[in-house]
């Protein structure tokens, strides 16, 4: 009986964790195995600053709940790629919810406030290959976040080519283990005099080993009451009218003058933006000192707690499950998807704005730029000291903060405010990185399991081993 009990609890985590259809990319949308077009419905989940998805029965406890309010995809800023997934990797799959998951660490940003300029080191080349080896097997994983705010300030920009040397190598990192090949993308501050040159550059090329297959972005611009005109998000349409890859909301959700009504939902999912944006992500699930939360786990006025029995609060759960209802876009079947997509040239350096001139050769594995501030043309830097952003965090998702605030989001940073910024928004403005160690990618072998002269996922292997040994046992 012990046996059978054993056995049910293996093949149940095993089946769940592979019963959702693998999201795949094709032009500027997001597809299902059945080539339906997948809109992202989200929630940031980031319950511990560490990482939200080691607890089995509490991931069980909020995707039941998530999945009332309509949301299929989770955002995580942290994990602890030594620890076990497998509990809450199954418990959202079984709710139909697939994560997206945050590659960087607290100490292994590409750029940092700590930081006098960007680097992409071999710590940080190990640090993001083992969040992605924890991840791999799981089919509900949607995709990878390379960084999150990276270029906070208008003289960050120089780190762009090493957010692109990390995508490089982490596409061949992927490449290396044969297994699926998992999307990874960008989330981006809103800053409008960087934004269109920031999605254009990492997108530009004609190289799509080294290109984003997502770019997101943290924008905080439609405060209720607004519209599509007044709000800012005409103009974000404009910018991605006919992108080459998908493109999303990776944080959104104003909390001022509040409560939150959610009407830009029906202008992302509607006829104004459904064609070229491919959902969104609502900042955020856990109520927090910064009052953005969905639910407690308690009373509404505690942001203390980080576990329990989720409680929607009220009215911005229902304000937001009612959205998401009357939203349902079909959108494009995949065999249909043959509109033409944009080639973006790569943007020239302005003086004062976008600092990397051109198609740059990008940085290799250990480089850094001992400096913010400077222009690059031809591969080359004059490095300038610049001040760097303060950063803080808040409870649950201490990933580092945007300074300032706008739209009532008020994050306990300090950091200054850029002009068209979303600066207040709740999500890092850190990125940066760490010293190097002595291993190399040649020395990282595959993690799948050899058996019959094939290759396996570790999902695929336990499914296998699982029926091998009750076919035994009867």
């Amino acid at each position: 009986m012990r046996f059978i009990t054993s056995f049910a609890c293996l093949w149940n985590v095993a089946l769940a964790a592979s019963s959702l259809s693998q999201i795949t990319t094709d032009g500027n949308k997001f597809y299902t195995k059945d080539g339906t077009q997948f809109f992202i419905k989200g929630v940031a989940y980031q319950l511990s600053p560490d990482d939200p998805l080691l607890d089995g029965d509490q991931c069980s406890r909020d995707a039941e709940l998530m999945s009332t309010l309509g949301v299929n995809t989770i955002r995580v800023y942290h994990v602890d790629p030594k620890s076990s997934h497998d509990d809450c990797m199954a418990a959202f799959a079984k709710a139909g919810i697939y994560t997206l998951i945050d590659l960087d660490t607290f100490d292994t940003y590409i750029l940092s406030p700590t930081m006098s300029g960007p680097s992409w080191t071999q710590t940080q080349y190990d640090r993001y290959a083992a969040v992605q080896d924890a991840f791999l097997s799981y089919d509900n994983v949607l995709g990878f976040f390379i960084g999150n705010e990276v270029i906070a300030e208008a003289d960050q920009s120089l780190a762009a080519p090493f957010i692109k040397a990390a995508v490089r190598d982490m596409k061949a990192y992927q490449k290396s283990k044969g297994g699926r090949a998992i999307p990874i993308g960008y989330s981006a501050a809103d800053i409008a005099e960087l934004r269109p040159m920031l999605q254009d550059y990492l997108t530009c090329g004609g190289k799509p080993d080294e290109n984003i297959d997502f770019f997101s972005l943290n924008s905080y611009e439609w405060c209720d009451p607004s519209s599509y005109k007044t709000s800012g998000y005409e103009n974000l349409e404009d910018q991605a009218k006919n992108f080459p890859v998908p493109i999303f909301f990776s944080e959104t959700g104003c909390n001022t003058p509040g409560p939150r009504l959610f009407a830009d939902q029906a202008a992302i999912f509607g006829p104004d933006m459904v064609n070229d944006w491919s959902g969104s992500i609502i900042y955020e699930w856990i109520q927090e000192a910064n009052n953005y939360g969905l639910i407690s786990y308690g009373s509404s006025a505690d942001d203390s707690a980080t576990s329990g029995t989720p409680v929607p609060i009220s009215p911005d759960f229902a304000n937001l499950k009612s959205q998401w209802a009357t939203l349902s876009p079909t959108g494009v079947p995949r065999s249909a998807n043959t509109g033409a997509v944009s080639t973006r040239s790569c943007p020239a350096s302005t003086a004062g704005g976008w600092l990397v001139d051109g198609n740059v050769p990008l940085p290799t594995l250990g480089a850094s730029l001992s400096a913010v501030g400077a222009s690059t043309t031809s591969g080359s830097a004059t490095a300038t000291e610049t001040a760097s952003p303060e950063a803080g965090g808040t409870k649950g998702s201490t990933h580092g903060t945007t300074a300032g605030t706008t739209g009532g989001k008020t994050t306990g940073t300090t950091a200054g405010s850029t002009a068209g910024s979303t600066p207040g928004s709740p999500s890092a403005a850190a990125s940066g990185g760490s010293g190097s160690t002595p291993s190399s990618a040649s020395s990282l072998a595959p993690n799948g399991l050899g058996i019959f002269g094939r290759k396996f996922t570790a999902a695929g292997a336990a499914l296998i081993g699982v029926t091998l040994v009750f076919a035994v046992w009867l």
